[in-house]
């Protein structure tokens, strides 16, 4: 079945809050492999309104060295992360980079993040991503989130709350404002629910496994100062879809792939594209995506950002699904994903993932084809 993680913000979220529940919750994060001089997790307990919670301060060296998003990307790519770990990563510092970009007009390639790009938001981003893939969670939900009031004090000098970056990265998330004086929602906090949220709302029909709590610093007068995770497995059956197209035929080739990793990093479940004839009869072919309602504005974005289009059409759809699951087999010591599909309790498909496959079998210098084959027949021994 499908793992879901339902992040219920409370009193908002900040990178640490969110680390902090998740650790609660059982996860177990290993920061070593990013290459940062000094970089630990330092975890302690709080007690917000009689909830007792988990803290987390992310520390590292005393001098470290300035990090643009072109460099915390080459970063990421060169440490041992899980792919999936990287790929959540990689998608919250995107969502930074163009969010500060944005609002500063700079290209995100030359952003330098200043606070959000100091060591402990690398350490709560990443410790996020790896956090999420220790309770093997495939699908993240959030909660609408507390806007709060006033004023706070940045590197660009002092800005209204929310602040602006951390509203660029909310477009399409639903907020409600609250009557407190103080930073509910930081920018690193926003970018994570952002880019790992497939869908923001109430708690969808889930099977509750766990929930975590992660404190914030403050202790607030008004409602208790943490961030809730809860964790289960998804009900299956019908769900809604929102499906964002768009027709080209003046598109690079070449440039294709780079728009459609765009739209996942944006949260689409799927992409493809479909070779049609357009006016004038020019070959060309429509970009789909589909995503879960409150990601599709992102996905959207994506393809205005990625593609040349001058416009996307929506449509809303229902969409029948299995109820899903991932374990791990072994293939010549290599650990190789497996996702299946259940139909009324009943395994009826099962599919090794390709790109562990892959790996697998360069370590092990056999063909892909082979460690495929290997990894299905465990898989089925595995699920008997």
């Amino acid at each position: 079945m499908t793992r879901l993680l339902y992040v219920d913000c409370i009193a908002g979220v900040a990178g640490d809050m969110l680390l902090g529940a998740l650790l609660d919750a059982g996860a177990s994060v290993d920061l070593s492999g990013l290459g940062v001089d000094g970089l630990r997790i330092e975890r302690g307990t709080a007690e917000r309104h009689g909830i007792a919670a988990t803290t987390v301060q992310v520390v590292g060296a005393p001098s470290q060295p300035h990090r643009h998003w072109a460099s915390i990307r080459d970063q990421l790519d060169a440490a041992p992360l899980p792919e999936r770990a990287r790929e959540r990563a990689q998608a919250a510092f995107a969502a930074l980079a163009r969010a500060e970009g944005r609002i500063h007009g700079l290209e995100p390639e030359t952003v330098h993040f200043h606070e959000v790009g100091a060591v402990d938001a690398l350490g709560e981003v990443v410790g996020v991503a790896l956090a999420l893939e220790s309770l093997g969670v495939d699908r993240v939900v959030c909660s609408p989130l507390p806007a709060g009031r006033g004023f706070v004090n940045a590197a660009h000098g002092r800005l209204p709350l929310p602040a602006p970056a951390t509203l660029e990265l909310l477009r399409g998330a639903p907020v409600h404002g609250v009557e407190i004086e103080a930073e509910l929602v930081t920018p690193t906090g926003a970018a994570l629910v952002a880019s790992l949220a497939g869908a923001f709302g109430p708690i969808p029909p889930m099977t509750v496994e766990r929930a975590g709590y992660g404190a914030g610093t403050r202790d607030l007068a008004e409602r208790p100062n943490v961030v809730r995770a809860i964790i289960g497995t998804e009900a299956g059956g019908a769900g809604d879809v929102v499906l964002i197209e768009a027709n080209l035929d003046d598109l690079l080739p070449e440039l294709v792939p780079d728009a459609a990793a765009a739209c996942f990093a944006a949260g689409a479940l799927d992409v493809w594209t479909t070779p049609v004839v357009m006016k004038h009869g020019r070959p060309g072919f429509v970009l789909s995506a589909l995503a879960r309602p409150g990601s599709e504005t992102a996905v959207a974005e994506a393809i205005l950002r990625d593609t040349s289009t001058l416009g996307v059409r929506l449509a809303h759809l229902d969409r029948v699904e299995l109820a899903r699951e991932h374990f791990t087999v072994e293939v010549g010591g290599e650990p190789v994903r497996v996702k299946a599909g259940r139909l009324d309790g009943r395994v009826v498909n099962l599919a090794p993932e390709h790109a562990d496959c892959e790996r697998a079998a360069r370590a092990l210098g056999e063909p892909v084809k082979t460690v495929w084959a290997r990894a299905l027949a465990a898989a089925h021994e595995a699920r008997g």
